[in-house]
């Protein structure tokens, strides 16, 4: 059992537990047999399957013992909304709900927690992402085949190989995925007369998506390794707070980008020449216009109008001339300035804790909770709703935009600073980190802190290391990462593992590569490492339960020497149990410690401390014979 207690994660004997594991997985997001990148059959809604996603139940024992193995026994567990309701608003896959079940309770014969997440990115995969099920976008009165040639999305299927690097996020701010996350979070404020099915837009979307994270919930409440539930990963509010549709609300400008009113413009069959930029380390950077729809195509199905043009946003003036009429319409309500976190985003969360936690009859379910990207602006009180979790990801956004390791360079995607030199790059990151820690405690009222994602691209470069098997590069990187978490002492998920992982398609998704093991690395299937990338950084020590509060912990890859810091809980009997994986102590190693005894076990990879009580604070090493 684990709980919440201030800023920590507890577990039945009161030790302080820390998190670590990988998001199972990436290729999660795609049913079977549906890749991202072929067009054939790919709006054909009647023949997804899930079932299989992460991995088919005979490789369960394979992946499971490798993880357990490279002591990643915390799993944020991918679940996609298509994968529950693909076939209709209430119709549930059985045959799926039913896996997830055998997959989970095997999960817990390796001694393996997890939480489920119910992963989406820019709304579903109709509108280049994943997540949703394609009748929303049919609901709301979209035709998702005509996205690509309208600017409403970006599309791998569509849009043919070769995808052009990190483009898919520039949906966010297209007219698809705006439209729907507008919907989701504020249609009763923005689009109040809008039905579907005679019920509010808002309502509707947010109640079929509720209910099809309550039948997983409904499932898996007897299975004792499920701690809880994440709410929506890397939420959007889409047009909300948006000040002048007529201008790019980001600063991620990427190929062809249509300014909200365009997009709206494009959506509703008219012709327009729309900024073309391209990504480099000066920012985004303008190139030249590009005429978008010269053929006059609609984004909206027969009999359906531009949405926003119905709520009075923009009109055609009697010249036959389109006119923004609102560019501020997204930030007010009844005249008053609207916090868009804190007034759509904050109000679904409770929500959904409150019917996930009475479906799963666990009213202490674990919500792991996220905010809007690049944002610490979320606030939460306990009465609110209890036992949450800052789940906020990080990334080196350097490294995953351009797919290359720089050392020497680091930037804020948020401040928008570089720093140059090693020591400071790092330190950027330990400072990033801190930042997000300190949110949880000034921001969320002292809840602990969960790096749901973090991670890089394993196709770096020129993908040279699929060729040589030697991953430097991603090593180094990894390791800064690492080691930034622990100087903050934070749980975390790494992005990801993908059991089907490809050196041609990656994750199955969009082109990403992010996953630690793939199985055109795997040379021998009978070595459980086979098949791991960077593991020299990946699997390493750390203390799994403490008894009493962590203090420091660090580990030096160099050195392999492992440090931990904690000051003892009085009323905890039980030792504290350390990960010692001896894929970094082939050959064996000695454990340092201020005071007590400790137990060595080499085939369970744990070190047991056991303290004495004549000091307030214990330390301990290890280090390689």
């Amino acid at each position: 059992m684990i709980r919440t207690q201030g800023p920590w994660f507890v577990d039945e004997h009161g030790r302080t537990v820390m998190l670590r594991g990988v998001n199972l997985a990436g290729s999660s997001k795609v049913p079977i047999g549906f890749p991202t990148h072929r067009r054939e059959g790919f709006f054909d809604q009647r023949r997804v399957s899930f079932v299989g996603r992460p991995f088919p139940l005979e490789e369960a024992d394979e992946h499971f013992a490798r993880l357990r193995e490279w002591g990643l026994t915390f799993l944020r567990f991918v679940v996609t909304w298509e994968a529950i309701e693909h076939a209709g608003p209430g119709q549930y896959d059985e045959a799926y709900l039913n896996y997830l079940v055998q997959i989970i309770d095997k999960a817990r014969q390796y001694d393996i927690r997890l939480f489920i997440d119910p992963h989406q990115d820019v709304w579903g995969r109709f509108s280049g992402g994943d997540g949703a099920p394609g009748w929303t976008y049919e609901a709301v009165g979209f035709a998702p085949e005509h996205f690509a040639e309208t600017g409403a999305a970006v599309v791998h299927a569509t849009h043919g190989d070769p995808l052009p690097r990190m483009i898919w996020p520039t949906n966010y701010d297209k007219l698809a995925a705006a439209t729907m996350f507008t919907l989701f979070f504020g249609g009763n404020d923005f689009a109040p007369h809008f039905m579907i099915e005679g019920e509010p837009a808002q309502e509707f979307l947010q109640r079929h998506f509720i209910n099809a994270m309550k039948q997983v919930a409904q499932r898996v409440k007897n299975l004792p390794n499920v701690v809880g539930f994440d709410s929506f990963n890397e939420p959007s509010l889409g047009y909300i707070g948006l000040r002048d549709l007529g201008r790019h609300p980001n600063i991620l400008r990427n190929g062809a980008m249509p300014t909200p009113f365009e997009g709206m413009l494009l959506g509703a069959g008219h012709a327009r020449e729309v900024s073309v930029y391209a990504m480099t380390l000066l920012g985004s950077l303008w190139r030249r216009k590009r005429l978008l729809n010269p053929q006059g195509v609609r984004a909206w199905r027969e009999g359906y109008d531009c949405l926003w043009k119905q709520q009075g946003v923009w009109e055609v003036d009697a010249h036959g001339q389109p006119r923004l009429l609102k560019p501020d319409y997204f930030t007010r309500v009844n005249g008053q300035l609207i916090d868009p976190p804190n007034d759509y985003l904050k109000p679904f969360i409770r929500r959904y804790a409150r019917e996930i936690r009475s479906a799963a009859g666990v009213p202490h379910a674990i919500i792991f909770v996220e905010n809007v990207a690049l944002a610490n602006s979320l606030k939460w009180k306990a009465e609110d709703a209890p036992h949450i979790v800052n789940a906020a990801h990080w990334y080196d956004v350097l490294t995953i935009y351009f797919k290359q390791y720089w050392a020497f360079l680091a930037a804020d995607p948020i401040t928008q600073k570089f720093v140059l030199g090693n020591r400071r790059a790092r330190r950027m990151f330990v400072q990033q980190l801190r930042n997000i820690k300190q949110w949880s405690a000034d921001g969320m009222d002292e809840v602990p802190t969960l790096i749901g994602e973090f991670g890089l691209p394993f196709d770096l470069g020129k993908k040279q290391a699929y060729r040589t098997g030697k991953y430097e590069a991603h090593v180094h990187a990894l390791d800064a990462y690492f080691t930034a978490l622990d100087a903050n002492l934070l749980n975390w998920t790494l992005w990801n593992y993908t059991p089907d992982n490809t050196n041609a398609r990656g994750d199955c998704w969009n082109d990403e590569d992010f996953s630690i093991f793939s199985r055109d690395q795997q040379t021998n299937p009978q070595d459980i490492h086979s098949g791991g990338r960077a593991l020299e950084a990946v699997v390493r020590p750390y203390a799994r339960a403490i008894a009493g509060e962590p203090l420091r912990m660090s580990f030096d890859r160099k050195t392999r020497h492992f440090e931990l810091e904690f000051r003892h809980a009085a009323q905890v009997s039980a030792p504290t149990e350390i990960f010692v994986p001896n894929y970094q102590y082939p050959h064996g190693y000695q454990v340092i410690v201020s005071d007590g005894a400790c137990e060595i076990d080499r085939v369970g990879q744990l070190v047991f401390y056991q303290h004495s009580h004549a000091r307030e604070v214990h330390s301990l090493r290890v280090i390689p014979e």
